[in-house]
């Protein structure tokens, strides 16, 4: 089969010939049909995580069809069975938070492209716990984000505080932040997207957003408290300072919802927290049936990303446009399968 592997940290993505995998106890093997290009890819890029192994194919927002069922497989699943495989690849199922059923945070937990080979190829095998169905509705090509930027926006907000009706920023209409937006309207939040510049507004605004805040032009904590402040500020951010300027604009008991990776620490006056009673919490994407209802409702309000295609062979070079931001908004490979 051919796949696309990194042959050391910091190596290159070169297109590669192997053998197909077997699957072993508890494991299916899918075909890939497409696999979303995700900013967290570059952990095994640059190996990032001492867990990686090299060489490592990439690529955790996979969907495809189930090619072979392993041994010991629980569960009804199928040869031909559309599936997808996002960022959670199966919990140990035994340590302390995986005995309490928080198999997301499970202390042994795996992650397809990362801790071990993943979608950028055209045959992967997973542990059958990391599998969701994914509805006919939906192409691969589309539903393949969704199986970590859809079920990362997704799941963050409707495990927050905020209720229909409640005011909701969105930070930043990128990769994240567009679907961000689309979950948010589509859950009956009343939505402040908060982006730098005028450029993407009337985006914003299409994609759901009821108003609109230029960081820029104004103070975007300033702004939010001004209208009332928010209860969920849902930050999709790579930088902390921008995702630290959100705080002032939280509600009272308000919530700084952080999902995206910053790449430089956030800054935080205590009694920004203090007085409000607000809070800071991360949220680490979902499980395999987190994923489910993230396709599901995708399906039933008709959320989509917004994608750009290119065939696995050109696979640098859809990493090289998604880590320079080159992409609007989401890089998907394809297999041709």
């Amino acid at each position: 089969m051919r796949a696309v592997q990194v042959p050391r940290a910091g190596g290159d993505l070169e297109l590669v010939e192997r053998e197909l995998p077997t699957p072993g106890r508890g494991e299916v093997r899918v075909r890939v049909q497409a696999c979303g290009v995700c900013h967290s890819d570059m952990f095994a890029k640059e190996g990032v995580l001492p867990a990686t192994p090299f060489p490592i194919v990439p690529g955790h927002e996979i969907v495809g069809t189930v090619d072979e069922v392993g041994p010991d497989v629980l569960g009804a699943w199928s040869t031909g069975d559309r599936v997808g495989v996002g960022w959670f690849g199966g919990a140990c199922h035994h340590c302390d938070p995986c005995r309490r059923g928080d198999f997301i945070t499970c202390e042994n937990g795996r992650i397809p492209g990362v801790t071990f080979d993943g979608g950028y190829a055209e045959a992967v095998v997973v542990p059958a716990d990391a599998l969701a169905h994914v509805p006919a509705e939906l192409s691969p090509e589309e539903a393949a984000p969704l199986m970590c930027a859809g079920v990362t926006t997704y799941h963050a907000l409707r495990e927050s505080p905020a209720r229909p009706g409640d005011r909701v920023a969105v930070q930043g209409v990128g990769g994240l932040g567009h679907l961000g937006i689309q979950f948010a309207a589509r859950m009956g939040f009343e939505v402040i997207a908060v982006s730098r510049g005028r450029e993407k507004e009337d985006l914003a605004r299409k994609l759901g957003a009821h108003q609109y805040v230029d960081s820029e032009a104004t103070d975007p904590g300033q702004a939010l408290a001004e209208m009332g402040g928010v209860t969920v500020a849902l930050a999709t951010a790579t930088s902390g300072e921008a995702i630290s300027a959100l705080i002032p604009g939280l509600d009272r008991r308000g919530q700084l919802l952080v999902v995206g990776a910053a790449e430089s620490p956030l800054q935080v006056d205590a009694m920004s927290l203090i007085g409000p009673a607000a809070g800071i919490t991360g949220h680490p994407s979902g499980t395999s049936m987190d994923s489910e209802d993230t396709l599901r409702f995708a399906r039933l309000t008709d959320v989509r990303p917004m994608i750009e295609t290119l065939p696995l062979e050109r696979a640098a070079e859809a990493y090289d446009r998604m880590i320079n931001n080159d992409a609007r908004f989401r890089m998907v490979l394809t297999t041709g399968q």
